[in-house]
Protein backbone atom coordinates (compact mmCIF):
# COMPACT_ATOMS: atom_id res chain seq x y z
CA UNK A 1 0.00 0.00 0.00
CA UNK A 2 1.18 3.51 -0.83
CA UNK A 3 0.14 6.18 1.68
CA UNK A 4 -0.45 9.77 0.58
CA UNK A 5 -0.89 12.51 3.17
CA UNK A 6 -2.56 15.88 2.71
CA UNK A 7 -2.37 18.72 5.29
CA UNK A 8 -5.43 20.86 5.89
CA UNK A 9 -3.49 23.88 7.16
CA UNK A 10 -0.11 25.59 6.94
CA UNK A 11 0.94 24.42 10.41
CA UNK A 12 0.72 20.72 9.52
CA UNK A 13 2.19 21.42 6.08
CA UNK A 14 5.29 22.86 7.76
CA UNK A 15 5.61 19.86 10.09
CA UNK A 16 5.33 17.42 7.19
CA UNK A 17 7.97 19.30 5.21
CA UNK A 18 10.34 19.24 8.17
CA UNK A 19 9.66 15.55 8.71
CA UNK A 20 10.50 14.88 5.07
CA UNK A 21 13.77 16.79 5.44
CA UNK A 22 14.55 14.91 8.65
CA UNK A 23 14.12 11.53 6.92
CA UNK A 24 16.43 12.67 4.14
CA UNK A 25 18.98 13.93 6.66
CA UNK A 26 19.01 10.66 8.65
CA UNK A 27 19.65 8.70 5.48
CA UNK A 28 22.47 10.80 4.07
CA UNK A 29 24.30 11.52 7.33
CA UNK A 30 24.71 7.78 7.90
CA UNK A 31 26.39 7.28 4.53
CA UNK A 32 30.13 7.66 3.98
CA UNK A 33 30.76 9.42 0.69
CA UNK A 34 31.58 13.17 0.84
CA UNK A 35 28.83 13.93 -1.67
CA UNK A 36 26.29 12.19 0.56
CA UNK A 37 27.49 14.18 3.55
CA UNK A 38 27.18 17.32 1.43
CA UNK A 39 23.48 16.51 0.95
CA UNK A 40 23.10 15.94 4.71
CA UNK A 41 24.63 19.35 5.46
CA UNK A 42 22.58 21.09 2.77
CA UNK A 43 19.49 19.45 4.29
CA UNK A 44 20.26 21.11 7.64
CA UNK A 45 20.27 24.44 5.80
CA UNK A 46 16.89 23.58 4.29
CA UNK A 47 15.58 22.70 7.77
CA UNK A 48 16.58 26.13 9.05
CA UNK A 49 14.85 27.78 6.10
CA UNK A 50 11.57 25.98 6.79
CA UNK A 51 11.74 26.14 10.60
CA UNK A 52 12.55 29.84 10.55
CA UNK A 53 9.17 30.74 9.07
CA UNK A 54 7.24 30.18 12.29
CA UNK A 55 7.73 29.96 16.06
CA UNK A 56 7.71 26.19 15.97
CA UNK A 57 9.20 25.67 19.40
CA UNK A 58 6.41 27.39 21.35
CA UNK A 59 3.77 25.95 19.01
CA UNK A 60 5.02 22.40 19.59
CA UNK A 61 5.28 22.93 23.34
CA UNK A 62 1.68 24.09 23.47
CA UNK A 63 0.54 21.11 21.42
CA UNK A 64 2.47 18.64 23.58
CA UNK A 65 0.93 20.11 26.72
CA UNK A 66 -2.53 19.97 25.17
CA UNK A 67 -2.00 16.33 24.26
CA UNK A 68 -0.80 15.58 27.78
CA UNK A 69 -3.90 17.12 29.36
CA UNK A 70 -6.14 15.31 26.90
CA UNK A 71 -4.54 11.94 27.69
CA UNK A 72 -4.68 12.54 31.43
CA UNK A 73 -8.46 12.66 31.15
CA UNK A 74 -8.39 8.99 30.10
CA UNK A 75 -6.80 7.78 33.35
CA UNK A 76 -10.18 6.96 34.86
CA UNK A 77 -11.39 5.13 31.75
CA UNK A 78 -11.26 1.35 32.36
CA UNK A 79 -11.22 0.70 28.60
CA UNK A 80 -7.81 2.38 28.28
CA UNK A 81 -4.66 0.33 28.91
CA UNK A 82 -2.96 2.07 31.84
CA UNK A 83 0.56 0.94 30.93
CA UNK A 84 0.28 2.17 27.33
CA UNK A 85 -1.17 5.49 28.52
CA UNK A 86 1.62 5.96 31.07
CA UNK A 87 4.23 5.20 28.42
CA UNK A 88 2.87 7.90 26.09
CA UNK A 89 2.62 10.41 28.95
CA UNK A 90 6.21 9.69 29.96
CA UNK A 91 7.33 10.21 26.36
CA UNK A 92 5.43 13.50 26.22
CA UNK A 93 7.19 14.69 29.38
CA UNK A 94 10.60 13.60 28.11
CA UNK A 95 10.21 15.30 24.73
CA UNK A 96 8.69 18.47 26.24
CA UNK A 97 11.47 18.84 28.81
CA UNK A 98 14.16 18.41 26.15
CA UNK A 99 12.51 21.05 23.99
CA UNK A 100 12.17 23.47 26.93
CA UNK A 101 15.86 23.03 27.73
CA UNK A 102 16.92 23.72 24.13
CA UNK A 103 18.56 27.11 24.36
CA UNK A 104 18.15 30.00 21.93
CA UNK A 105 16.48 30.26 18.57
CA UNK A 106 16.16 27.13 16.46
CA UNK A 107 19.43 26.50 14.63
CA UNK A 108 21.19 29.52 16.14
CA UNK A 109 24.37 27.46 16.57
CA UNK A 110 24.53 27.00 12.80
CA UNK A 111 23.76 30.66 12.10
CA UNK A 112 26.55 31.72 14.48
CA UNK A 113 29.09 29.56 12.63
CA UNK A 114 30.60 31.83 9.96
CA UNK A 115 32.18 28.90 8.14
CA UNK A 116 28.85 27.07 7.84
CA UNK A 117 27.12 30.26 6.75
CA UNK A 118 29.70 30.74 4.01
CA UNK A 119 28.86 27.25 2.75
CA UNK A 120 25.14 27.94 3.01
CA UNK A 121 25.56 31.09 0.97
CA UNK A 122 27.30 29.18 -1.81
CA UNK A 123 25.05 26.12 -1.87
CA UNK A 124 22.04 28.21 -2.94
CA UNK A 125 23.92 28.81 -6.21
CA UNK A 126 23.96 25.95 -8.74
CA UNK A 127 27.43 24.42 -8.52
CA UNK A 128 28.44 27.07 -6.00
CA UNK A 129 30.20 24.68 -3.60
CA UNK A 130 33.03 23.65 -5.95
CA UNK A 131 36.53 23.31 -4.53
CA UNK A 132 37.73 26.52 -6.21
CA UNK A 133 34.88 28.46 -4.53
CA UNK A 134 35.20 26.84 -1.08
CA UNK A 135 38.65 25.25 -0.72
CA UNK A 136 38.27 24.91 3.06
CA UNK A 137 34.99 23.02 2.59
CA UNK A 138 36.63 20.81 -0.03
CA UNK A 139 39.43 20.07 2.45
CA UNK A 140 36.85 19.16 5.11
CA UNK A 141 35.19 16.78 2.65
CA UNK A 142 38.51 14.89 2.34
CA UNK A 143 38.50 14.05 6.04
CA UNK A 144 37.63 10.49 7.15
CA UNK A 145 33.92 9.67 7.01
CA UNK A 146 33.64 9.19 10.77
CA UNK A 147 35.01 12.69 11.40
CA UNK A 148 32.57 14.23 8.92
CA UNK A 149 29.74 12.27 10.50
CA UNK A 150 30.72 13.50 13.98
CA UNK A 151 30.86 17.12 12.79
CA UNK A 152 27.46 17.02 11.07
CA UNK A 153 25.89 15.25 14.05
CA UNK A 154 27.25 17.95 16.38
CA UNK A 155 25.86 20.72 14.18
CA UNK A 156 22.46 19.02 14.11
CA UNK A 157 22.35 18.12 17.84
CA UNK A 158 20.72 21.39 19.03
CA UNK A 159 17.94 20.78 16.48
CA UNK A 160 17.24 17.23 17.68
CA UNK A 161 14.70 18.17 20.44
CA UNK A 162 12.60 20.06 17.88
CA UNK A 163 12.49 17.08 15.54
CA UNK A 164 11.74 14.66 18.38
CA UNK A 165 8.78 16.89 19.30
CA UNK A 166 7.38 17.21 15.79
CA UNK A 167 7.81 13.46 15.21
CA UNK A 168 5.76 12.74 18.34
CA UNK A 169 3.07 15.28 17.42
CA UNK A 170 2.70 13.83 13.93
CA UNK A 171 2.61 10.28 15.30
CA UNK A 172 -0.21 11.18 17.68
CA UNK A 173 -2.03 12.93 14.85
CA UNK A 174 -1.76 9.91 12.55
CA UNK A 175 -2.98 7.62 15.34
CA UNK A 176 -6.03 9.81 15.94
CA UNK A 177 -8.02 8.46 13.00
CA UNK A 178 -9.07 5.06 11.74
CA UNK A 179 -9.00 3.99 8.06
CA UNK A 180 -12.30 3.64 6.21
CA UNK A 181 -12.60 1.71 2.95
CA UNK A 182 -13.89 3.84 0.07
CA UNK A 183 -14.52 3.53 -3.66
CA UNK A 184 -13.81 6.35 -6.10
CA UNK A 185 -16.47 5.81 -8.79
CA UNK A 186 -15.00 6.45 -12.23
CA UNK A 187 -11.82 7.69 -10.55
CA UNK A 188 -13.48 10.48 -8.56
CA UNK A 189 -14.50 10.80 -4.92
CA UNK A 190 -16.18 13.64 -3.02
CA UNK A 191 -17.14 13.93 0.65
CA UNK A 192 -18.84 16.80 2.43
CA UNK A 193 -17.08 17.62 5.70
CA UNK A 194 -19.85 19.90 6.98
CA UNK A 195 -17.48 22.35 8.58
CA UNK A 196 -15.76 19.81 10.80
CA UNK A 197 -12.12 20.74 11.24
CA UNK A 198 -9.47 18.16 10.38
CA UNK A 199 -5.71 18.54 10.49
CA UNK A 200 -4.66 15.97 7.91
CA UNK A 201 -5.96 13.16 5.74
CA UNK A 202 -4.21 9.93 4.86
CA UNK A 203 -5.04 8.00 1.73
CA UNK A 204 -3.78 4.44 1.27
CA UNK A 205 -3.97 2.70 -2.08
CA UNK A 206 -2.66 -0.51 -3.61
CA UNK A 207 0.44 0.43 -5.58
CA UNK A 208 -0.34 -2.20 -8.20
CA UNK A 209 -3.39 -0.22 -9.33
CA UNK A 210 -1.19 2.51 -10.79
CA UNK A 211 -3.62 5.15 -9.48
CA UNK A 212 -2.32 8.51 -8.25
CA UNK A 213 -4.56 10.73 -6.10
CA UNK A 214 -4.86 14.45 -6.68
CA UNK A 215 -6.33 15.82 -3.45
CA UNK A 216 -8.12 19.06 -2.71
CA UNK A 217 -9.74 19.74 0.65
CA UNK A 218 -11.02 22.42 2.99
CA UNK A 219 -13.32 22.41 6.01
CA UNK A 220 -16.38 22.00 3.79
CA UNK A 221 -15.45 19.41 1.20
CA UNK A 222 -12.91 16.76 0.29
CA UNK A 223 -12.29 15.97 -3.36
CA UNK A 224 -10.01 13.24 -4.74
CA UNK A 225 -9.40 12.69 -8.44
CA UNK A 226 -7.31 9.70 -9.47
CA UNK A 227 -4.96 9.80 -12.43
CA UNK A 228 -2.52 7.37 -14.05
CA UNK A 229 0.82 7.80 -15.77
CA UNK A 230 1.64 6.78 -19.33
CA UNK A 231 5.02 6.36 -20.93
CA UNK A 232 5.63 10.12 -20.85
CA UNK A 233 4.71 10.16 -17.11
CA UNK A 234 2.15 12.88 -17.76
CA UNK A 235 -0.92 12.39 -15.50
CA UNK A 236 -4.02 11.19 -17.32
CA UNK A 237 -7.56 10.96 -15.87
CA UNK A 238 -8.43 7.49 -14.60
CA UNK A 239 -11.99 6.42 -15.39
CA UNK A 240 -12.00 3.08 -13.52
CA UNK A 241 -13.46 2.56 -10.05
CA UNK A 242 -10.63 2.84 -7.53
CA UNK A 243 -10.72 1.25 -4.05
CA UNK A 244 -8.76 3.06 -1.35
CA UNK A 245 -8.61 3.65 2.39
CA UNK A 246 -9.27 7.11 3.81
CA UNK A 247 -8.24 8.32 7.27
CA UNK A 248 -9.24 11.76 8.55
CA UNK A 249 -6.97 12.86 11.40
CA UNK A 250 -7.61 15.47 14.06
CA UNK A 251 -6.32 16.10 17.57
Amino acid sequence: MIVYEYPFNERIRTLLRLEDLYEKFKFFVNQEHPLQHHVALATIFDMLEVAGRADLKSDLLQELERQKQSLLSYRSNPAVAAEALDAVLAELDLVSNALVNAQGKTGQNVRDNEWLMSIRGRTVMPGGACEFDLPSYYAWQQRPADQRHADISAWFAPLAPLFDALSLVLRLLRDSGGPVKMIAAAGSYQQMLQGKVYQMLRLAIDGNLGAIPEISANKYMLWVRFTSQGGDLKPKPLEDDVPFELTLCNF
